[in-house]
C-alpha cells in the first residue's frame, strides 16, 4: 500500500466514523447540514475538484460530475424535504471505497510488473587503471570487458571470459532454479550474479540487450487494447451522455405533467447514481492489466490485452520440434563399433579428433562426449567436404567422418544402424570402423505439455520439423501426436503452416524457438516464442514470449488467458444486468438512493474484487 492509498483509506475511515457519530447525536436545522458537510468534504473534496476541472476543460460528462450532481442534489432534497443527509454522504463514501479498491488492485498489478522491471541494471563495472568504475550501461561499447560482482545484475548481454558463478534468472523466467555459468558461457542482462566474480565481454549495446527488449515489450503492452476494452471505451462515450439526457427528461417531463417536482428530481438523481458505468470502465481494463501482470510474474510476457484475448480462443496449436518439444542440443546416444581394431572408446576418440575444429552442432556433441580430445595425437590435413563430412590424418592414418555417401566415396561399406537419430559413420584408411548415433532428446515435460493442451480443449496439435520422417515419427509416437509434418525446409514450413491455417475454422497458435521460426510466428493468429532468453528474433516476432524452455508454459499461458476472459465476461454480464434492473426500478420509484449506491458502488467493488482474481496465476 503506497502513501496515497494510505491517505485515502484514512479519509474513508474518518468520514465513516463521523457519519456513524452524526446518526447517534440529535442535531437539527442548519447545524445538522453543516456537520454532514464535514465528512462529505473529507471524503469527496477531490471528486468535487475533478468535476470542476472537467467542466473547465469541456470534459464534463465523466463519473466525477455525475457523482457531484447526484450528491449535491441529494443534499438539496434533504434540505427541501426531510433533512436526512445520510444518502448524500453515503453515495460519496461508497464511491471512494470503490475507487480505493480499484487503486489497490492496480497497485498489485503494477507491483508484479515492477518486479519484472527490476531487471533494469543501474550501472556497469568497467576496469580502469584506478580500479573498477561504475558507468551508465548505455555508455558501454560492444566488446568491452565488464566485471559483475556478487549480488549485482548482469547489465549487458555478453560472453564470460573469466570466472565461475551461479546466476538467478527468476525475474526473467519465473523459475527459481539457479544457473551455473563459467568461461565461454553466454549470459544475458537482467540475471543476478549470486556468488563468484565474473568478467563478461559484451556482445550487444545496452539498448539491444535482452533486458531492454523485455522492458520495452512490457511498457508497450498497455497500448494494445483488446476488443472488449475498445468496446467498453466506445460504450462509455455514448452511454454517459445518453443517461444524462434521460435523467434530465425523467426530472422534467413527468414534473411538468404532475407538478410533483420533488419526487421526479429525486428519481432522476437516483437514475444518475445508478447510471455511472464505473464497474465496466474500471474492472474490464483492470482485468486485462492484472492478467498480463500475473503472467509476467510467471515468466510469460504477453505483448498486449489483444493478444491475451486471442490466446484464450486458441483451438489449434502448431509446434516446431527442435527447441520446443526437444532440447535442441544434440547428444551422443550410442557408439557402435563394426571393426575389431576399434572399441567404442577409440571410435569416439577418432570422431572427436576429426571434428575438433568444426562449428557444427554435431561436432559440438562429439567433443562434449569426448572432452579430452586434445591429447598427444597429431591431427593434420583437416578437410571439410560439403554435404559429406570431414577428412583428417590422425597419427598418420586417414580418418573420414560423415554420411553414407562419404563412406561410399572413400570405399568403405557403411553398416545400417537400427537406432533412430543422426548417424555419423567413421572410416579409417578406407575401412569401415563403425558409427556414432547423435540424437536430440525430448524435453522432460514435453509429453505432459501435449496432454495438458489436449485436456484444456485444444482440438488439434501439429508438429512441424525439418528432421527425417524416421526421427519425426519417433518423437510424435513418444508424445502421442497424430499430426506431424517432417523433412520441411524453412520455406516448406511456412507453406505447410498456411495450409493448416486455411483449413482451420478457429484460432491458430504457432510455438517456435523464435530464431528460425520468425516468419511463421508472424503469420500465426498468435505467435508464441519458446525459450526466448537472449533471442531478439523471438521477442520481435512473437505475440507471447515464454522466457524459459519449459513447454508446460504453453498450456499455462492459454489457461491464464481463458481465466482472464472468463472474469471479464462475468463482470460485463453482472454489471450490465444489475444496472439495467436498477435503472428501471429507479425510474418507476421502486429503488431508493441506497439501492442506487449498491447499483453503482457495490457493483463496482464486486467487479474490481473479481478482476483482482486475475492476479492469481492458476497452477
Amino acid at each position: 500500500m503506497n502513501a496515497k492509498q494510505r491517505r485515502n483509506l484514512i479519509r474513508i475511515v474518518a468520514a465513516a466514523i463521523l457519519l456513524v457519530a452524526l446518526n447517534l447525536v440529535e442535531v437539527a436545522g442548519v447545524a445538522r447540514f453543516a456537520l454532514y458537510l464535514v465528512p462529505y468534504l473529507i471524503v469527496g473534496y477531490d471528486i468535487l475538484l475533478k468535476a470542476a476541472h472537467g467542466l473547465k476543460n469541456l470534459r464534463a460528462l465523466d463519473e466525477s460530475l455525475l457523482m457531484t450532481i447526484a450528491t449535491v442534489g441529494a443534499f438539496a432534497l434533504a434540505i427541501y424535504d426531510d433533512g436526512d443527509c445520510n444518502e448524500a454522504v453515503a453515495v460519496m463514501l461508497f464511491y471512494q471505497i470503490g475507487e480505493w479498491f480499484q487503486s489497490y488492485a492496480i497497485g498489485r498489478s503494477r507491483k508484479n510488473i515492477s518486479e519484472l522491471m527490476d531487471i533494469r541494471p543501474d550501472f556497469a563495472n568497467v576496469e580502469t587503471a584506478d580500479g573498477l568504475e561504475q558507468v551508465d550501461p548505455d555508455e558501454v561499447e560492444v566488446g568491452t570487458v565488464i566485471v559483475v560482482q556478487p549480488g549485482e545484475k548482469v547489465p549487458i548481454d555478453g560472453v564470460i571470459v573469466e570466472g565461475n558463478s551461479t546466476l538467478n534468472t527468476v525475474a526473467l523466467t519465473g523459475e527459481s532454479l539457479p544457473r551455473e555459468v563459467s568461461a565461454g558461457d553466454e549470459v544475458i542482462s537482467g540475471c543476478i550474479n549470486l556468488n563468484g566474480v565474473i568478467k563478461v565481454r559484451t556482445t550487444k549495446e545496452f539498448g539491444e540487450s535482452t533486458a531492454s527488449k523485455i522492458l520495452e515489450l512490457v511498457e508497450d503492452a498497455s497500448s494494445r487494447k483488446s476488443k472488449s476494452e475498445n468496446f467498453i471505451t466506445k460504450f462509455a462515450r455514448i452511454y454517459t451522455p445518453a443517461v444524462v439526457i434521460c435523467a434530465v427528461a425523467l426530472a422534467v417531463i413527468p414534473s411538468l405533467i404532475s407538478g410533483d417536482w420533488g419526487t421526479w428530481i429525486y428519481r432522476a438523481l437516483i437514475f444518475l447514481v445508478i447510471s455511472c458505468p464505473c464497474a465496466l470502465v474500471i474492472s474490464i481494463p483492470l482485468s486485462f492489466f492484472a492478467g498480463i501482470g500475473g503472467a509476467s510474474r510467471d515468466g510469460i510476457l504477453i505483448k498486449g490485452s489483444n493478444f491475451l484475448e486471442t490466446l484464450s480462443k486458441v483451438t489449434t496449436v502448431v509446434m516446431d520440434k527442435t527447441g520446443t518439444l526437444t532440447r535442441g542440443s544434440f547428444d551422443v546416444d550410442a557408439v557402435h563399433s563394426k571393426n575389431l581394431q576399434f572399441d567404442e572408446k577409440s571410435l569416439l576418440h577418432l570422431a572427436a579428433h576429426v571434428e575438433r575444429y568444426s562449428t557444427h552442432p554435431i561436432a559440438n556433441s562429439l567433443r562434449k562426449a569426448y572432452p579430452n580430445e586434445r591429447d598427444d595425437c597429431t591431427v593434420e590435413g583437416v578437410e571439410e567436404i560439403a554435404g559429406r563430412g570431414i577428412r583428417a590424418t590422425i597419427n598418420g592414418r586417414v580418418v573420414c567422418v560423415g554420411n553414407e555417401k562419404f563412406m561410399s566415396e572413400v570405399g568403405a561399406q557403411a553398416v545400417h544402424c537400427h537406432k533412430v537419430g543422426t548417424v555419423i559413420h567413421v572410416a579409417v584408411d578406407g575401412t569401415y570402423a563403425g558409427h556414432v548415433v547423435i540424437s536430440d532428446a525430448i524435453k522432460p515435460h514435453a509429453k505432459q505439455a501435449v496432454d495438458e493442451l489436449k485436456a484444456s480443449g485444444v482440438e488439434k496439435i501439429f508438429m512441424l520439423t525439418g528432421d527425417s520422417e524416421k526421427i519425426a515419427s519417433k518423437v510424435a509416437a513418444e508424445l502421442n501426436l497424430q499430426n506431424y509434418r517432417s523433412e520441411l525446409l524453412p520455406a516448406d514450413k511456412v507453406t505447410e503452416f498456411e495450409k493448416i491455417l486455411s483449413a482451420s475454422t478457429g484460432t491458430v497458435a504457432f510455438v517456435g524457438d523464435g530464431i528460425n521460426d520468425a516468419p511463421v510466428l508472424s503469420r500465426a493468429d498468435v505467435g508464441i516464442a519458446m525459450g526466448a532468453l537472449g533471442s531478439d528474433a523471438a521477442i520481435e516476432a512473437a505475440d507471447v514470449v515464454l522466457m524459459d524452455d519449459d513447454p508446460l508454459k504453453i498450456s499455462r499461458a492459454i489457461k491464464i488467458s481463458r481465466r482472464c476472459l472468463s472474469i471479464v465476461k462475468q463482470n460485463i454480464g453482472f454489471a450490465i444486468g444489475v444496472k439495467v434492473l436498477c435503472l428501471i426500478l429507479g425510474a418507476v420509484g421502486v429503488a431508493n438512493m441506497w439501492a442506487a449506491i449498491f447499483a453503482d458502488v457495490g457493483v463496482m467493488i464486486l467487479a474490481v474484487l473479481n478482476a483482482m482474481r486475475t492476479l492469481i496465476v492458476p497452477k
